[in-house]
């Protein structure tokens, strides 16, 4: 999959190791929080009840299910 200068499976590997950062990040609570105001991908509000509802939230209802692959 990756070419020119890395190695086989570097791209893989980098997105492990993301993921792996947002799941240390979510378990050691860093969601919590007022959350976001404004979506941070499409820019809309974020209604007060899904602020409160998921604390910490920083997308919309739309865009969260767009990156969960429409749930």
């Amino acid at each position: 999959m990756a070419g020119g200068w890395t190695k086989d499976g570097a791209v893989h590997n980098q997105i492990d190791a993301h993921i792996d950062e947002a799941l240390h990040d979510a378990r050691r609570g860093r969601g919590k929080g007022p959350g976001r105001t404004h979506c941070e991908i499409c820019g809309q509000p974020i209604p007060e009840a899904r602020r409160k509802a998921v604390p910490g939230v920083r997308t919309c209802v739309a865009c969260q299910e767009k990156a969960e692959g429409g749930r």
